[in-house]
């Protein structure tokens, strides 16, 4: 494994392979992140305040093919986690983990292919950069899209420099996927847990926000978009975001004039609300197709056993296979048999 040859600045990362199966990585720099090696865990520290403890399902594939069947689960797809999004970090390092981390999940995937499927990361701070590795993870990495965050260094998805990366996924066929992260108000309320509480689903809702209002899903209606824990803080919030767009046109409707409702059903969610009332008020707003099974695996906040709540619930059963594996496999463009 080769490093990059400048040296440590204060934005600058260093890599270590830690495991023969993952690359997990050592953030050297300013008030960042760093993740000690402890076998079996990995103990992940953030601002030099312990963060979390990352156990090994995080990176053995054969233990987390395991944990699958236990919870019948046949597939899954593999994406990094935001804090190894990097998009404060120099453009060519950036580049430099995202090839890291793109490169270890398509040999999981390529590996395990009845097991897995993939998304990557991009140095979306990086316009040319990111569209580079786009067509890399789908061209010769094989994976089926990409996942980005909510926002990019502070700028919503509606910009420039990002829709001309949606228009090369739409164009190549990529899913994208959003997961918030740099969460806007969390050095005011870090108490409590309130920015995985709160600040997680209200950046959600601003990336969709932004599309909308920002003409993304106009100008590219055919891009294959998914939004993290059931679309955020938008669908509870949806009839305010639509007052809003009818009483004051000229603070909302300035790049899109389209009405915010009238997007409904034209993206995907996961089904990670733990509220099986909230998930019947989704398949009502967005409809049952465009519903897919979240879990968050393997963290605190995810779904213990994926899919519990649809499995147990009276739901249609047509509305559970859906919801289970149908519509994730048309968000990511593979059809229905694709794993048969």
């Amino acid at each position: 494994m080769s490093f990059p040859s400048k040296k440590l600045t204060k934005h600058a990362v260093l890599f270590l392979i830690l495991n023969k199966y993952f690359p997990f990585l050592f953030f050297i720099g300013s008030g960042h992140l760093i993740l000690f090696f402890d076998k079996p865990n990995i103990r992940f520290i953030k601002n030099g305040k312990s963060f979390r403890i990352i156990e090994c399902n995080c990176w053995d594939p054969l233990v987390r093919i395991d944990e699958c069947k236990k919870t019948n689960v046949d597939v899954q797809v593999l994406s990094t986690i935001p804090a190894l999004f990097n998009y404060w970090a120099k453009p060519d390092d950036a580049l430099f983990t995202s090839k890291f981390i793109n490169d270890h999940i398509s040999m999981i995937v390529n590996d395990h292919p009845k097991h897995f499927l993939g998304l990557g990361t991009l140095p979306m701070q990086d316009e040319k950069k990111a569209i580079s590795e786009l067509e890399r993870c789908i061209k010769e990495l094989g994976l089926t899209g990409i996942q980005i965050g909510s926002n990019i260094n502070g700028l919503n998805l509606n910009e420039p420099s990002v829709l001309s990366i949606f228009e090369v996924a739409r164009e190549m066929g990529a899913s994208v996927f959003v997961h918030p992260w740099d969460i806007m108000g969390k050095d005011e309320m870090e108490k409590y847990w309130l920015p995985w509480l709160v600040g997680m689903p209200a950046e959600t809702s601003r990336a969709i926000c932004s599309m909308i209002f920002g003409g993304v899903f106009e100008q590219l209606p055919d891009l294959r978009v998914a939004f993290a824990h059931g679309g955020g803080a938008f669908p509870a919030t949806v009839g305010r975001i639509q007052h809003g767009f009818n009483v004051r046109p000229d603070l909302c409707a300035v790049d899109n004039d389209v009405a915010p409702i009238d997007y409904l059903g034209k993206f995907w969610v996961d089904s990670l609300v733990h509220d099986m009332e909230m998930l019947r008020y989704l398949i009502d707003k967005v409809g049952d197709k465009k519903i897919t099974l979240g879990s968050d695996y393997p963290f605190p906040l995810g779904e213990q056993i994926p899919g519990s709540m649809i499995e147990k619930s009276d739901l249609k059963s047509s509305i559970k296979e859906n919801i289970l594996y149908k519509n994730a496999l048309d968000w990511l463009g593979l059809s229905h048999d694709h794993f048969s």
